[in-house]
């Protein structure tokens, strides 16, 4: 009768073993979507939360073209960004709550850190870009980037 219960249990801790190893490691949370600047399409990763903003591009290889990082705050600010731990230079492009462009900062070198940037008057999105990319598109201030 004990040689039955081990055999039930070792089955039950092997089932438990199988279910747990078939889970997912690590959920993606990352929340994407398509907005419209300079007359064209970019998917954009959002980034809304503090984690989410701190951690940015950083320690990426690359950003591809057709792609980049929205940051989305809850209040307008003098948000400031820097190229901590940056692998690549990108384009900073700075927006109003409705969207219009406030400031463009373009081809940021990685080397510029600990230099910050920040736009010239209060924004709600900040939006990376690769360097090179608001300038092929007609990114500038005034423009708009419609969400």
């Amino acid at each position: 009768m004990l040689k039955k219960y081990l055999f039930a249990l070792l089955v039950l801790v092997a089932v438990a073993v199988l279910a747990y190893a078939a889970l997912p490691k690590e959920v993606d949370t990352t929340v994407m979507r398509t907005i419209t600047t300079g007359g064209v399409s970019v998917a954009v990763e959002v980034a809304d939360t503090e984690i989410l903003r701190e951690q940015g591009l950083s320690g990426r290889s690359d950003l591809p073209d057709g792609k980049g990082m929205l940051f989305v705050f809850d209040t307008d600010g003098l948000w400031n960004i820097w190229m901590k731990d940056m692998r690549f230079p990108i384009d900073i492009v700075w927006a109003d709550v409705d969207g219009k462009v406030v400031t463009v900062a373009l081809d940021i070198a990685t080397e510029t850190y600990p230099e910050v940037f920040s736009p010239s008057s209060p924004a709600r999105y900040v939006l990376e870009l690769p360097a090179g990319f608001a300038a092929a598109h007609g990114i500038v201030e005034g423009g708009q980037i419609v969400l």
